[in-house]
């Protein structure tokens, strides 16, 4: 079930709620509220991001949200810290803090990946163009959602790299940020292309700019219902989590998201919300396991001219139900046919990289009629590595996308 993270900021000049918790005691009595409205995380944030907010350091950030920060904890409390500051990241995890969100994916201050990194707090990284700005638009992309994609793997190699487990890590694709109200839309009609990425997705629309341009200029907190709508859409999108102000409100429309789709699956109106958000519609596979390719990938020069073996293991999952009386080919994939195609695929073109190998591979795999989803795992069991091995391989998995299955 989607997650809701209710925003909570002790600032003095956000967009929506600046100067309304900066005092402990409400501050902490509105996030009590927002979880008994159904709220699982609470973001509390200290610098506001909107465009022309003034810039504060970390002590000062840090001296604004440590006490309810704090209490939050104390109180059991699953509590998330938004900031771009290592310090601040290091004071909040020590304190107890079990996500840092940073809207700069790193990028303001890479020092707070190692942080993260150094902990068991998971790490929120936002597409980022540097501090939103009253006055400098960039805006600019040849393709909003491939784009934001491209920028938020980087993101995901760089925290990975400092060490944050791929499980730890969640990504927002920074609606508002560098981003004008066109883009915003196209990204939320887009959310599954991000699926490529494999990795968690929040959202963050509450009460945005997208939302009062569509609302002929609705102030904040007359934007709740549209934020709302947002919630359901993404729910039903399957998004890990969407960022509110107004808890109540988005927990009802997932939930309404989460009984249509307990439904849509056939599934028992009173299973645990996990269950029904994992469990996976029934399709027919074909696997493909082994498929020997001499071929002349790899970084180093040697590994170009002289060659090696690799092993490919495809499983692709059907449109159809194959193993039906019908007993025809029309309902399934020659296996023979996929398993010539992908090793000419990987005989030719050397690439460096077998991730680059795998994800050509899916492709390939996609293109056969019938074909709803493809898995491929590259082995490469020669690889030049100057320790005792058995095996490395990178396994990619790829949904085609729009296009409906017949299960």
């Amino acid at each position: 079930m989607t997650l809701i993270m209710g925003v909570l900021n002790l600032t003095p000049d956000s967009f929506s709620d600046g100067g309304s918790y900066v005092d402990t005691a409400a501050a902490v009595a509105r996030a009590r509220e927002m979880v008994a409205a159904g709220a699982e995380i609470i973001d509390v944030g200290g610098e506001s991001t909107r465009p022309g907010s003034v810039r504060v350091d970390p002590d000062t950030e840090w001296e604004r949200i440590a006490d309810v920060v704090k209490t939050l904890v104390s109180l059991g409390i699953t509590v998330s810290v938004d900031t771009v500051h290592a310090a601040t990241a290091q004071r909040a995890i020590a304190a107890g803090v079990q996500y840092i969100n940073d809207v700069s994916g790193g990028l303001h201050d890479p020092k707070i990946l190692r942080v993260v990194a150094d902990s068991a707090a998971h790490y929120i990284a936002g597409h980022w163009r540097g501090f939103p700005s009253a006055t400098e638009y960039r805006d600019q992309y040849r393709d909003v959602v491939t784009d934001v994609i491209a920028d938020l793997a980087d993101r995901v190699a760089d925290a990975i790299t400092a060490g944050i487990a791929p499980e730890r890590i969640v990504l927002d694709p920074g609606l508002g940020f560098d981003k004008n109200t066109e883009q915003c839309w196209e990204i939320l009609s887009r959310l599954q292309e991000f699926k490529v990425l494999n990795v968690p997705l929040l959202i963050g629309a509450s009460r945005k700019r997208m939302l009062a341009d569509l609302l002929h200029g609705a102030p904040p907190d007359a934007r709740d219902v549209a934020t709302a709508a947002v919630s359901m859409h993404c729910a039903a999108a399957g998004v890990w989590g969407v960022r509110v102000h107004n808890v109540k409100a988005s927990s009802d429309t997932v939930k309404v998201a989460q009984k249509l789709h307990t439904v849509k699956a056939g599934l028992p109106a009173d299973i645990p919300a996990s269950v029904a958000q994992h469990k996976a519609p029934v399709a027919d596979r074909i696997t493909l396991t082994g498929l020997e390719v001499f071929a002349h990938h790899g970084v180093f020069d040697f590994e170009r001219e002289k060659g090696q073996k690799f092993l490919i293991d495809a499983t692709v999952t059907l449109e159809k139900l194959a193993g039906d009386a019908a007993d025809s080919l029309q309902n399934t994939v020659h296996y023979g046919d996929l398993a010539e195609a992908l090793h000419k695929t990987a005989a030719t073109a050397p690439v460096d990289l077998i991730e680059t190998l795998a994800d050509r591979l899916v492709h390939v795999a996609l293109q056969f009629t019938g074909v709803a989803a493809a898995e491929i795992t590259v082995h490469k069991p020669e690889a030049p590595i100057r320790k005792n091995f058995t095996d490395v391989s990178i396994t990619i998995s790829r949904e085609k996308m729009g296009e409906q299955c017949d299960r």
